[in-house]
């Protein structure tokens, strides 16, 4: 008799401790966990358990212990699912992959627009402080301005990565897709460095958006160079005027010679890019489309027509610009 009653009592003591052991979590939604540099086990079970979603701490660290997992934290974000067992969530621990996020500087967007995005991007550690031109130039180690040094991509990351690291690996892709480019390069074109073909990259991407027109547009504005021609385009004045520029270019910004982007009045490629140039625009100033046409006009399409005369290209004006001009009329693709 003894013997059955302390056999029910191994029994029963054995099946709540397999109970307790597979014992759910509490949370009937999923749950954020934060885990940051520091923080153990310890602390977060009872920290867990204050929040409501963990049963016990002291059995979770009896888990741990017993299951070897005592360092199972790793720094980061995580989205715990419901229903784990104390187990589970150990295993959980140890191999989630942190929540993340993603930021995206846009081809043809500018540096001021970039660290808006920046500022404006949730969860990460603001450790460039104040955030603009100059304190960039200095973390990417450029002498100048630094606009059109960051590639227009998409970046991921995790709560709490540093501003300053998605500078540095902006920096480093366009770096990296410049060289590529540069490496490619058709012979004989009218750029001294690498920064003069990024330069010129960022013109072709403000001019069009058309895909199949950016090789050609590069080739009206190297034919320009070759024959000592100015530019003259008008992303590269707006650019110029900066917040004085209200959406209407007027012929005095044309005339204004103060103005280093005017390449209405300055020959050359302008002092520093327009904007951030992709690689599509990137292979483009660096593998222009032959020809002989010199001159281009909105058509109000989104797409251009290109000319080979000044006669010709006043011609397209009149024709595009000024007889067929609608309320629809638009210079760039929808």
């Amino acid at each position: 008799m003894k013997k059955a009653v302390l056999m029910l009592i191994l029994m029963l003591s054995a099946g709540f401790a397999v109970g307790v052991w597979h014992v759910p979590m509490a949370n009937s939604d999923a749950v954020t966990i934060l885990i940051e540099k520091g923080d153990t086990l310890t602390n977060k079970a009872r920290q867990w358990q204050r929040d409501g979603w963990l049963p016990s701490a002291n059995l979770l660290k009896l888990q741990a212990k017993l299951l070897q997992r005592e360092q199972v934290l790793r720094v980061g974000e995580y989205q715990l699912p419901v229903g784990l067992t104390g187990s589970q969530l150990l295993s959980f621990l140890a191999t989630a992959k942190p929540v993340s996020y993603q930021l995206r500087f846009i081809e043809g967007t500018r540096l001021q627009d970039a660290i808006r995005v920046l500022q404006q991007a949730p969860h990460l550690e603001q450790d460039v402080e104040p955030l603009n031109s100059d304190t960039i130039a200095a973390l990417i180690d450029i002498d100048g301005h630094p606009e059109g040094w960051l590639y227009p991509d998409t970046y991921i990351y995790h709560r709490g990565e540093k501003i300053s690291t998605l500078i540095r690996q902006a920096h480093k892709r366009m770096q990296t897709n410049l060289q590529q480019a540069w490496q490619q390069r058709r012979p004989g074109l009218p750029y001294s460095s690498p920064y003069e073909a990024l330069v010129m990259a960022s013109i072709v991407e403000k001019e069009t958006g058309v895909p199949y027109e950016r090789a050609e547009i590069a080739g009206v504005f190297v034919r320009r160079l070759q024959k000592n021609m100015r530019l003259e385009t008008d992303p590269t004045v707006i650019y110029g005027l900066g917040d004085r520029y209200q959406g209407n270019l007027k012929k005095r910004h044309l005339r204004d010679r103060s103005n280093r982007h005017n390449t209405y009045r300055h020959k050359g490629l302008p002092p520093t890019p327009i904007a951030f140039a992709g690689r599509a625009a990137l292979d483009a100033a660096l593998n222009p489309a032959d020809g002989d046409t010199l001159y281009f006009v909105a058509k109000g399409d989104g797409s251009h027509y290109f000319s080979r005369t000044l006669e010709e290209h006043n011609k397209a004006v009149r024709k595009y610009q000024i007889y067929k001009r609608a309320k629809d009329y638009r210079s760039a693709p929808q």
